[in-house]
């Protein structure tokens, strides 16, 4: 039998043709051929229904899963709301679950958008309240009647309470239920045009998570739990999914992953660096209706504590550490006649009253306590005792938790509608360290902004700067303004027998004390201190509140009881006091007691009048270094009342802008590796054309030269397959190119194949100077960006080999000779076929 001769033009090139693709003319079924109709709609993939709604499933959960990540990643600003991860993660972890498989659910026809809906409802106010309301519910499982309507109510009330209460707000009146709607509607609600066929709905996607994201900046605090973190990982998982929904994402092509990864990421970072540092948050634009500073000065009622109560139990105290004073309120503002609350949060810290949790913010070093407290008769007030920085303070009853305020500034308290008799709750606190006196006397003071003392008496001054006006340390000084006025003043409250002795505390009061007779109390004498170390230079403010004090008046921790388990301490109306806080770097606010001992009481026939200011030793000038400054030079305000005329000015938006973006280009940013990454790719194949070009036989080179023509159109996104004369085709068809110039190409490459004739260096050397020009064709052809992304793929860059296939060839066709003569001649022809197909060119 004669056999057909082998045509090797016809030969297939299955280095670029996929398994299963055979274009060679092959034994077995015919319709596995690739002209077949069969081959055409085969796909390799069953058919059944079944089987493609379960592929849609995949996708549909990958989109969810990143609904829900992005979700927690928006509501991570809420962390340190409510004070524990734990906390936070118990309503905000199950919700962004419950609302991504409530958009999940929608892949099924039978439970889409009514059923969502019911879904919907069903998690917001049935599950979220069970819960974020867990202790109202039957076994912990079960919805009570007061689940269900503290649920209804906390769904809209919670966002108020996030606002109206210092962080940490903990989980009390269902504040929980903020975070749970927030992460269940936006999951949902995302999610649902998430799964839409049409991928450009997934910018609505990113719309409400954005707006979720700012809702939670919102309702956060300035500091956030990893903020720029947080951020970079919503911008690049968004990127990279909506990359993915785009159809521009292949995980195959990890090299065009890499890319869109990389860039992400730079833009995820530039965009965190682009975001100002300075949040916007809603809690310290909320005005609660509370004005402290309306309230009568609590300096002006200390001495009717005295009157009515001087030994008579106001207060008790149980397990409160001895020697510890518990605080009424303190005052940082004196408008000439009374020291009182500073007039707004803007200008001091003292009427910064806000509602709390169940926890309270507290950085406080020092010893921890827990201490009950009882009021007795006396107390009338808003002003709450407390002793410490507070973290925690629980009321037994909830009217009076609804009514609570607390200043972790001056570490005080204020219940609305005032502290009456039989009022009992707990405080768990921390006792602050305070300094020894030698730190307190190399302490300087600290630079910090208060409001203006007005028509504070010259007496004041003149003392002040008699008495510490060279004292070098902030810290020496208020000790040196305390130590004058104990030692050379009287103590008198001016109440029955006592000597004569006028209340207040005004200008024209201390105008008396240190111009006439210096005799008076704390009220008096922790004023006159507060206002001198003002006109030092040094930070000041007044406390009224309740000491242990012996009969001398010093503290003493000899009043503390025991009883049973416990100690007890009672305090009566004798035991309000006033006394000084002076800040100090490093140690924060440290009290000071000014005032004489309660036994140097004055006689009649005794000189009360004060030293005279100019026969006080005076001390040499400030030193040049780190002198006191006044309220004018801590405020930036001149003599004349006007701002400095030389004021930084504020970069506008576009410097800021470029300043970030010069950052991100200086400071190892991504861009500098996508950039290495690129130089890397296109060195990597300029060696390997070089290779090409240089290694093997000219028969080899030349076949290698051809290769580098199809994967480049193969990079280029040309689908090329079979052999080299059908590749040449479909690159002229696909590139719009000469096919004259690729047909001339590929004959060449077939003739030094098969041919069996000897190639010469220079027709090796001549073929690639065609090839070079070739492919410069192919990339020119192409769009700018399409370019770029062709000259840094990877694709097919493993086949690309010197390989001498020529005498594999000729092998196969030696050893198919001696059968020629029989009638099996054709199938080891075919035989020899399949084996060559394989062959890398």
């Amino acid at each position: 039998m004669i056999t057909t001769p082998h045509t090797p033009s016809m030969t297939a090139d299955m280095s670029l043709t996929s398994a299963g693709t055979h274009t060679s003319t092959e034994t077995g079924s015919w319709a596995m051929t690739t002209h077949s109709a069969i081959w055409s709609t085969n796909t390799g993939r069953p058919t059944h229904r079944a089987v493609r709604e379960q592929t849609a499933v995949r996708p549909a959960l990958v989109s969810c899963a990143v609904i829900a990540t992005v979700t927690l990643l928006c509501a991570a600003n809420l962390v340190d709301v409510y004070g524990s991860f734990a906390l936070w993660a118990a309503a905000a972890v199950p919700a962004a679950a419950a609302g991504a498989a409530i958009a999940f659910a929608g892949v099924f026809p039978a439970l889409r958008l009514w059923w969502q809906l019911v879904f919907l409802v069903v998690a917001q106010w049935v599950v979220g309240p069970v819960v974020c309301l867990n202790t109202t519910t039957v076994g912990r499982v079960v919805p009570s009647l007061e689940t269900l309507r503290l649920g209804w109510t906390g769904t809209f009330g919670s966002f108020k309470y996030l606002i109206a209460i210092e962080p940490p707000v903990g989980d009390a009146q269902g504040a929980m239920l903020a975070v749970w709607t927030l992460c269940l509607w936006t999951a949902a609600i995302a999610g649902f045009f998430a799964l839409l066929p049409d991928a450009r709905w997934s910018f609505v996607s990113i719309v409400l998570e954005i707006a979720a994201l700012c809702a939670c900046a919102l309702l956060g605090t300035s500091t956030g739990v990893a903020r720029i973190p947080c951020g970079i990982m919503f911008t690049l998982i968004l990127i990279v999914w909506l990359s993915w929904r785009m159809r521009m994402f292949e995980p195959g092509r990890w090299i065009s992953a890499g890319v869109i990864v990389v860039l992400a990421a730079a833009t995820a970072f530039g965009g965190c660096l682009l975001v100002p540092a300075d949040r916007t948050i809603l809690r310290d634009h909320y005005e609660p209706p509370l004005s402290p500073n309306d309230y009568t000065s609590p300096l002006s009622t200390m001495r009717a504590y005295i009157k009515s109560y001087r030994d008579t139990t106001v207060l008790s105290v149980r397990n409160l550490p001895e020697g510890t004073g518990v605080r009424l309120a303190v005052m940082d503002r004196f408008d000439g006649n009374v020291w009182n609350l500073s007039d707004s949060r803007s200008s001091g810290d003292s009427a910064n009253y806000t509602r709390v949790g169940t926890s309270i913010d507290n950085h406080t070093k020092g010893k921890a306590f827990t201490a009950e407290f009882t009021v007795h008769d006396g107390l009338g007030d808003d002003w709450l005792p407390l002793a410490g920085a507070a973290t925690s303070v629980r009321f037994s009853n909830k009217k009076h938790t609804e009514a609570f305020y607390y200043n972790a500034g001056t570490r005080s308290g204020l219940l609305r509608g005032g502290v009456a008799k039989g009022l009992t709750y707990t405080e768990t606190g921390i006792i602050p360290d305070e300094p020894d006196d030698k730190q307190i006397a190399e302490a300087e003071a600290a630079r910090i902004e208060q409001p203006k003392a007005e028509d504070v008496p010259n007496e004041v001054g003149k003392f002040a700067s008699a008495t510490a006006g060279g004292r070098s340390h902030g810290g020496e000084t208020a000790q040196q303004l305390a130590s004058m006025l104990k030692e050379e003043g009287w103590f008198s409250h001016g109440l029955g027998s006592d000597y004569a002795s006028s209340p207040g505390h005004g200008n024209h009061r201390l105008t008396q004390l240190l111009g006439g007779e210096m005799v008076g109390d704390s009220e008096q004498y922790a004023s006159a201190m507060a206002l001198m170390a003002r006109e030092l230079g040094l930070p000041s403010r007044v406390v009224l509140g309740f000491l242990p004090k012996d009969k001398d008046g010093s503290i003493t921790n000899a009043r503390t009881e025991t009883h049973g388990d416990g100690t007890v301490i009672d305090f009566t109306g004798n035991d309000v006091t006033a006394w000084v806080e002076i800040n100090l770097d490093r140690y924060g606010w440290v009290p000071f007691y000014p005032t004489p001992k309660e036994t140097k009481t004055p006689d009649d026939d005794q000189n009360l009048t004060p030293p005279n200011p100019q026969n006080l030793v005076r001390q040499p000038p400030l030193p040049l270094t780190d002198p006191l400054r006044d309220e004018t030079n801590t405020t930036s305000q001149s003599s004349f009342g006007g701002t400095e005329a030389a004021e930084t000015p504020t970069p506008s938006k576009w410097a800021q802008a470029g300043r970030a973006i010069g950052q991100v280009a200086l400071y190892g940013s991504p861009v500098w590796a996508l950039l290495l990454v690129g130089g890397a790719i296109l060195l990597g194949k300029a060696v390997q054309l070089a290779l090409l070009r240089k290694r093997g036989t000219p028969q080899t080179r030349m076949a290698s030269g051809w290769q580098s023509v199809a994967v480049l159109a193969l990079q280029s996104g040309v689908d090329v397959h079979g052999t080299r004369r059908e590749q040449s085709q479909q690159i002229a068809e696909q590139l719009k190119l000469d096919p004259d110039a690729l047909r001339s190409a590929c004959s060449q490459a077939d003739y030094a194949t098969f041919s069996g004739q000897g190639m010469s260096d220079a027709q090796a050397a001549s073929y690639w100077e065609g090839i070079d020009e070739l492919r410069a064709a192919m990339l020119a052809a192409l769009p700018r960006m399409r370019r770029w992304r062709t000259k840094l793929s990877l694709r097919g860059l493993r086949r690309m080999k010197p390989a001498d296939v020529t005498a594999k060839y000729h092998k196969a066709q030696a050893k198919a000779q001696p059968r020629q003569g029989d009638g099996s001649a054709q199938a080891p022809d075919q035989h020899t076929k399949r084996r060559f197909s394989h062959a890398r060119h």
